[in-house]
């Protein structure tokens, strides 16, 4: 019994430092908001060493400080509270010498919120043109943003 409930102490305790993370990264990052229809579009695109080994390994995140982590939360502007809205999410990024890097989202939920992640590889100083493709089911709108990365 004791394993299990120090299993579930650590299993919280990793699902705190992510959502804390996230949350800081979004407060840090409030201006990158899109307002795309009836979707607020949330997004980033950080270096995966800012995340903790355990957090990483708890969400499947390789860390490398030639790895970014995108991460997108949709919100539904047309209800009250502005609830998380399930969405499919496809897109690409593309540096500035033309080389594609598909990327490939990973739903994340965590109570009432729904993050999509995906891994893409960079150079130092490389900067990623991203065209993401958002679909509610009921309207399809494209995220388009460029993040300059650095290494560590």
């Amino acid at each position: 019994m004791y394993k299990s409930l120090q299993s579930l102490v650590t299993s919280i305790s990793i699902i705190i430092a992510l959502s804390c993370s996230l949350f800081f990264m979004a407060t840090a990052n409030a201006e990158n908001m899109k307002k795309l229809g009836s979707m607020n579009v949330h997004y980033m695109a950080i270096g995966s060493t800012f995340f903790t080994p355990e957090v990483a390994k708890a969400y499947g995140i390789t860390r490398s400080r030639y790895n970014g982590l995108i991460n997108i939360s949709v919100l539904d502007n047309s209800q009250a509270g502005n609830p998380a809205k399930t969405v499919s999410i496809m897109g690409q990024a593309k540096n500035n010498v033309g080389q594609f890097k598909a990327l490939e989202f990973e739903e994340v939920r965590e109570g009432d919120a729904i993050y999509y992640l995906a891994q893409v590889s960079y150079n130092n100083e490389e900067t990623l043109h991203f065209d993401i493709m958002i679909n509610d089911g009921k309207e399809q709108q494209r995220l388009k943003f460029s993040q300059i990365f650095y290494v560590d």
